[in-house]
């Protein structure tokens, strides 16, 4: 199959071609362990974790390896610790640390379980590849790449500015007159960057040939992918933030360290995430995070809807009314899929869509098209393998997932439940017959008196010139139907 990806260091979309078909490789910027994962740390979680099915399913599961890492060095981690210990806490400052990275990168890994993400190959912490970390800094420094004042080894970017800052598209100075560039007197050049950095005694840090001290960020992410996918790899991703300066140093480092022309083939980028129109901030009040949307009961599977339903080169609106019409289409979709079993195949149009450059939007207009497909038809019309496919379709985006926590929201409606399924499609032929009565008759009140019924109980009542269908809605409550008849 062909697969077309827009590449930010080209600024085109191109047709995608791995530099060995038989090792896929992909390395995405993961989160920096200091506290919660908030919805915008969901996006590029859920973007690549699609990229990785749709690249399975396209080159075999043996044939990818996909590495997201975790960020464990850090000054908001080391804030943390010092004021456990400060608060009294006899334990040392590495043990805080580590509890600390622990207890965050548990909280991740469980938040994005349960918006369906798949744990990656490889997730490398920084504070296990010290030692290539110093060894990539060391190789820089001695061809004269890197240079060390005060404790400090900097990357000279006068060495390469030749080519730093093709990724972004910026001249050196227009970075420096609008970016984030820390001033130190000890820099030679403003753009420079730091590989080392000292640490007192109050600090974590490794010995080094520059004195005690730890990493800075941007060579974490190098010396992990070298480690893990080589010199040069197919695609490196992460949201848009990171364009510059994080992914411009990493190119700079990892090509002048690597003796490379690049780093990766293909540069991929998504769009930030605003919440009802605005962007996401603690002082406008709509900042959260997605342990905060769950614990609201909102279902995982409806964040990884509302995420896909836009394209991942757009700006995301997070919105009550898209929450609401995602789990109402997932309900829907639960109901026509419940007797689905693994052997579908993805239909060919939603695995079209994706390969379009990820096109995930596309791709749930597809299944919309499917689940209509067989929603209008009388089950006895629809065939086993339309339903398997279907599933299928959707289970290439993460969606109708049958584990422990994507769909665990629906289990506890009807699907799943044996008697409650029953007694629904009893009550659908009771409503339908009425219907059909009432249409003769002129007269729907039992139509209205079951419909108000059945919507108290926390039914959603669909009814069309094909019949009548019940879903499971919020608040649904199997109790409630045992009275009607």
């Amino acid at each position: 199959m062909d697969i077309s990806l827009t590449n930010t260091r080209t600024r085109k979309k191109e047709p995608f071609a791995p530099i060995d078909p038989a090792n896929v490789r992909m390395y995405v910027c993961g989160p920096t362990v200091y506290d919660r994962a908030h919805l915008g740390n969901a996006r590029p979680a859920i973007v690549f974790d699609v990229l990785a099915r749709l690249l399975r399913h396209a080159y075999g599961a043996d044939h990818v390896t996909y590495v997201r890492n975790f960020t464990d060095v850090d000054d908001k981690i080391n804030a943390t610790a010092l004021a456990r210990k400060e608060a009294g806490d006899p334990r040392s400052l590495e043990e805080l640390i580590a509890e600390r990275t622990e207890e965050t990168i548990g909280w991740y890994l469980a938040d994005m379980a349960a918006i369906g993400v798949a744990e990656p190959d490889e997730m490398p912490r920084a504070t296990r590849y010290i030692d290539e970390m110093k060894e990539m800094i060391a190789g820089l420094v001695s061809e004269g790449h890197a240079y060390e004042v005060d404790g400090h080894v900097l990357f000279s970017v006068g060495s390469w500015k030749e080519r730093y800052g093709a990724l972004s598209g910026r001249s050196v100075d227009d970075m420096i007159a609008g970016a984030r560039v820390e001033v130190a007197p000890y820099k030679r050049d403003p753009m420079d960057f730091v590989l080392w950095k000292p640490s007192d005694s109050d600090l974590p840090g490794w010995d080094s040939p520059w004195g005690r001290g730890r990493p800075g960020w941007h060579i974490e992410c190098s010396a992990m992918a070298k480690a893990l996918l080589g010199d040069t790899f197919d695609i490196h991703g992460g949201g848009n933030d990171l364009m510059f300066p994080h992914h411009e140093n990493e190119i700079a480092q990892s090509c002048c360290a690597n003796h490379t022309d690049e780093m990766a083939r293909v540069w991929m980028h998504n769009e930030m995430l605003q919440v009802e129109g605005k962007k996401m901030s603690k002082s406008l009040g709509n900042f959260f995070t997605v342990r905060d949307l769950l614990e609201q009961g909102v279902p995982g599977e409806v964040i990884r809807f509302v995420m896909l339903s836009t394209h991942y080169r757009k700006p995301m609106d997070w919105t009550d009314k898209k929450r609401a019409e995602a789990e109402a289409t997932l309900r829907h979709w639960r109901s026509l899929a419940n007797a689905a079993s693994a052997d579908g195949k993805p239909d060919v149009a939603v695995v079209a869509a994706l390969a379009d450059d990820l096109n995930t939007s596309n791709a749930i207009s597809e299944l919309h098209k499917l689940a209509g497909g067989i929603a209008k038809r009388q089950p006895s019309e629809v065939q086993p393998s339309e339903v398997d496919d279907f599933a299928a379709s959707a289970r290439l985006l993460g969606l109708l997932e049958g584990n422990a926590t994507m769909g665990a929201w629906f289990l506890g409606g009807a699907n799943g439940n044996p008697s409650a399924q029953l007694r629904l499609e009893e009550l659908g032929n009771v409503l339908a017959d009425a219907r059909r009565t009432a249409m003769e008759t002129k007269d729907f009140s039992e139509v209205d008196r079951l419909k108000t019924a059945l919507v108290e109980a926390g039914v959603e009542v669909r009814m069309s010139k094909t019949g009548v269908e019940l879903l499971p809605g919020p608040g649904f409550d199997v109790a409630k139907l045992e009275a009607l008849e």
